[in-house]
């Protein structure tokens, strides 16, 4: 039996979807970056309008982190999923009533593994730590994701490494923010709309 095969939009998670850099210390508790509290979690800018055309233009969201203080022991595999399902909350999908809590956002990975950790078993090199393809390659298996016509957007080099090394065409990897070809999510989805 054929799968039919689905564009994705594969999304980092701080400082693509929400604000971490700007935080202030105590939102992070010795975390190494790393928000891993609910009540700090903020969307940035523009992010609901861009998830919310790129749902309608036809792309699944999937979002993928590297969540190293679990291995470096600043958070809990608890405290990262309570996170990431605060930041899914954060982004409601309105074309979906009959779904009540039904997001935006079709599924989350994250990686919790660092080889420069102390909390076994995650201290440990993984093929999911980005710029390693895993967490890309594990939702393109679970979701039917359709590569060629799929896009990475996040705020670091790393995440445009892992796009590419899963095989996303180099020119559909978006580096935003700070430091990236364009200032953030909207940017991006404009690109991304426009090249359909």
């Amino acid at each position: 039996m054929s799968r039919t095969l689905h564009p994705a939009v594969f999304l980092d998670r701080d400082d693509t979807l929400i604000a971490n850099a700007e935080l202030p210390d105590e939102a992070f508790a010795g975390r190494w970056g790393d928000l891993a509290d609910p009540a700090h979690v903020a969307l940035l800018p523009g992010v609901h309008d861009s998830c919310l055309a790129l749902r309608r233009a036809g792309f699944a969201l999937v979002v993928i982190t590297n969540q190293g203080s679990v291995a470096r022991g600043g958070a809990t595999i608890a405290e990262v999923e309570a996170t990431n399902a605060r930041v899914a909350e954060l982004l409601p999908d309105p074309d979906r009533p009959d779904r009540p809590g039904s997001s935006l956002i079709e599924r989350t990975y994250f990686c919790p593994y660092h080889p420069l950790g102390v909390v076994e078993p995650f201290n440990v090199e993984h093929p999911w730590r980005k710029p390693q393809p895993g967490m890309i390659l594990a939702a393109v298996d679970d979701l039917c994701l359709d590569l060629a016509s799929s896009w990475m957007v996040g705020d670091a080099e790393r995440d445009i490494e892992a796009g590419r090394r899963a095989g996303i065409e180099p020119a559909r990897c978006i580096r935003v923010g700070v430091d990236g070809e364009l200032p953030d999510l909207a940017a991006a989805t404009a690109r991304i709309l426009r090249s359909r």
